[in-house]
This record gives structure tokens, C-alpha cells and sequence, in this order.
């Protein structure tokens, strides 16, 4: 069997190692285990997607996706550690993620769309400047700053199901500031902030490589 054969026989394997660890992590929050041993199942969904991106293609677009899906697996991890250094690396992933949507832009984006995207990252940055704390809500509203326009290029790219987890992404952090007061003791929010980050991830990794095309993936899409 050809190393590209195997490639495509592996690809879906990873994509379904890489859900099976992100939907599976919450089972680490009810089990004792070594600090070192639950971050490292918390960083192991995203970071599975990273490696299955990674086999997708080696155009800089594949490889643009596997730093952002890299770099999330990473924040993942050091939030357990340092926050403010975990929020660091998402907005450097939220760069990346930047720089390769707008590589990608869908045809016939014009000043409407810029303008709807322009309103949309203001938006959400009032929004989680309401969300947080007082304490945290103007480096929230700064980190928010990455986070929206990520989104907002994500919506202008030709990554529909990109886009839409990006929102998914965009919802999940909104709700980690309201967790800091408005839903502070509500039992379900912890579930719901790892469900809509975790399935945004998983939605951004499928949804770029599906466009680009890669092993296992049918798609239509000229390859880069």
C-alpha cells in the first residue's frame, strides 16, 4: 500500500479519535486523575484534529489550518496553568485563523459584508465587555477583539461550516464570561461551554479541509 493509500485509510481513523477524546473529556472531570493526565486528555481532541489536519495536504492553506488547530490544542492546555497565557495563544490562533480566511474569501465579498462583519465584531465585543466581571472585562473585551474578527472573516471565507464554528467558538467563550456572574452556579454551563467549543473546533477543522480536499475527503474543491 502507497503512503498516500494509507493516508486516506488513516485520516478518518484520526477524525474519529479526535472526537471520540473531545466528547469523552468530560468523563475526566467525575475521575481522579493526575493534573498532568487530565490536561493532557483536554488537549488531546483538538489536538488529534490538528494531526488529522495536518495529513490533509501540504498547501500553505493545510498547513495555516494546522497551526490554529495546534495552537488551540496548546491554549487548551496552559489555561490549566496560566489563563491569561492560554487566552494568548487562542488569540494568536485567532491571527492565523484570520490570515487563512481572508486567503479564502467566498466571491463576491463586498463593503455590505465588511460593514455586517465591522458590526458584528463590535457587537461582540460590547457584549462580552457586559458578560465579564469588572475586573476582567476590559481584557476581555481585548481578547474578544481576536476572537470576533476571527469569526467575522470565517463568515466572509468559503468555509460555510467553518464559519459556523466559529460562531459555535465565539458562543462558548461568551458563555465562559458569563459564567464569571450572570451564570455563575448554573450546573450546565461548564457542559456547554466545552460542547459548543469542542464541536466549533471540530466544525472549523472539517470545514476548511473539506473545501481544500484531502485524503478521504470528497470534495470538488481544486486543491492549492
Amino acid at each position: 500500500m502507497s503512503a498516500g493509500a494509507k493516508a486516506g485509510v488513516q485520516a478518518p481513523l484520526i477524525f474519529l479519535a479526535a472526537l471520540a477524546a473531545g466528547i469523552s473529556y468530560v468523563v475526566s472531570w467525575a475521575v481522579p486523575l493526575p493534573d498532568w493526565a487530565a490536561i493532557a486528555w483536554k488537549g488531546a481532541g483538538v489536538g488529534l484534529l490538528a494531526t488529522w489536519a495536518s495529513r490533509q495536504g501540504t498547501s500553505a492553506d493545510h498547513r495555516l489550518l494546522a497551526t490554529v488547530l495546534v495552537l488551540g490544542a496548546t491554549a487548551d492546555m496552559v489555561l490549566e496553568i496560566h489563563f491569561i497565557a492560554g487566552a494568548a495563544i487562542f488569540a494568536l490562533g485567532h491571527v492565523v485563523a484570520i490570515a487563512l480566511y481572508l486567503r479564502n474569501r467566498r466571491a463576491g465579498v463586498g463593503l455590505k459584508d465588511v460593514a455586517l462583519g465591522a458590526a458584528f465584531v463590535a457587537g461582540t465585543v460590547a457584549l462580552a465587555f457586559a458578560l465579564a466581571s469588572p475586573d476582567w472585562a476590559p481584557p476581555v473585551a481585548f481578547y474578544t477583539l481576536f476572537l470576533a474578527a476571527m469569526a467575522a472573516c470565517a463568515m466572509m471565507s468559503r468555509f460555510p461550516l467553518a464559519a459556523a464554528g466559529a460562531l459555535l467558538f465565539v458562543l462558548s467563550d461568551l458563555l465562559i464570561f458569563a459564567r464569571m456572574g450572570l451564570i455563575a452556579n448554573v450546573g450546565w454551563a461548564d457542559l456547554a461551554v466545552w460542547a459548543t467549543y469542542f464541536a466549533g473546533q471540530a466544525l472549523i477543522a472539517w470545514g476548511v479541509a473539506k473545501a481544500l480536499g484531502g485524503p478521504g475527503l470528497d470534495s470538488g474543491a481544486a486543491r492549492h
